[in-house]
């Protein structure tokens, strides 16, 4: 009796019976519980790296907001907490927030233009032929691989207003009247739109190729029975091509949005955000405030609320994105 008592309870032994009242062991809900992480846990020390390497800068900069930083604190390594003070007085300036209407301006700008042009060559790429193709590809990776400040010393030559070629074939074509020794950057909307341009320029090819890509990888029989049924290329394109690459068109907005917002090099290396500060946007904003002002501590409230502006208008985006993205 004793013996058959011990080596069975109920239906099973009693070593695989559960803790309780059919409670998992400790160490299997343990592991159960950890599961979770285990996806995780290969790209674990890049993640420690990323978040030594970034996120201590942002920390930092955030701290330095709420701080008196001036060129006298940094000699003498002093910390003045002011709390808000910094993000108050930027605030009120009416020239920052003329910099933030520009700059939101500007990046529609930017954006709009090199997702429209970038869509256009990659059509073209499509529907030329094979030598042309490879001139066309040749041409947009050395546009791409041109060092931005020798392209920006380029477009400074070009509209030059003794020197610059493009004067010289206005004048001669005559269409739009004697532009001999026309200054192109005497005001801000002429010298944003020729930084515009040279943006546009070199962010075309990225475009362009990865939609041409996107392209490649729609099947060819959608088309034909398109044809067949008598759609021309734009209806083709809008019921087509666009709602198949409209993941990829997000992704392609998401970024040059992100790029165009905080250019500065363009902007800096062509007037300096001249003439008369009409072409300063947020990011040349916060180098002026740090490096020509030394006022620090304004600087870094300048690049958060950069950064907080960014995220409140790309957050909705980013979700509208991956709802696509799971679809």
């Amino acid at each position: 009796m004793i013996a058959e008592t011990d080596t069975k309870v109920g239906s099973e032994p009693i070593v695989g019976r559960r803790n309780g009242q059919g409670a998992p062991s400790p160490l299997r809900a343990a592991v159960s519980r950890l599961r979770w992480a285990l996806p995780y846990l290969p790209i674990l020390p890049a993640l420690i790296a990323l978040l030594v390497m970034l996120g201590y800068p942002v920390l930092l900069v955030i701290l330095i907001s709420f701080q008196k930083f001036g060129f006298a604190e940094l000699i003498q390594h002093k910390t003045t907490y002011i709390g808000i003070t910094n993000y108050i007085q930027i605030l009120r300036d009416p020239f920052f927030l003329a910099v933030v209407v520009r700059t939101v301006l500007f990046t529609l700008s930017v954006v709009g233009l090199t997702v429209v042009l970038g869509t256009l060559v990659a059509l073209l790429m499509d529907r030329l032929g094979g030598r042309m193709r490879l001139l066309l590809s040749i041409g947009m990776i050395l546009a791409w691989a041109t060092p931005i400040v020798a392209s920006t010393v380029i477009f400074q030559w070009l509209f030059d207003s003794k020197l610059g070629v493009i004067n010289w074939l206005l004048t001669r074509i005559g269409l739009f009247g004697d532009f001999t020794n026309y200054s192109w950057f005497t005001t801000g909307f002429s010298t944003f739109a020729i930084i515009t341009l040279l943006i546009v320029w070199q962010a075309i090819p990225f475009v362009a190729f990865s939609l041409y890509a996107g392209i490649l990888s729609i099947p060819r029989e959608l088309y034909e029975t398109a044809r067949v049924d008598g759609a021309d290329e734009w209806t083709m394109f809008r019921h087509i091509t666009l709602p198949i690459l409209a993941p990829l068109f997000m992704i392609l907005v998401f970024l040059s949005a992100i790029w165009d917002f905080k250019v500065f090099t363009q902007v800096y290396a062509m007037r300096q955000g001249g003439p008369a500060g009409q072409t300063v946007t947020l990011s040349l904003y916060a180098y002026i405030q740090g490096i020509s002002q030394s006022q620090f501590g304004r600087a870094a409230a300048a690049s958060v609320i950069m950064v907080l502006l960014l995220l409140i208008v790309l957050v909705p985006y980013i979700r509208r994105l991956l709802r696509t993205l799971e679809t």
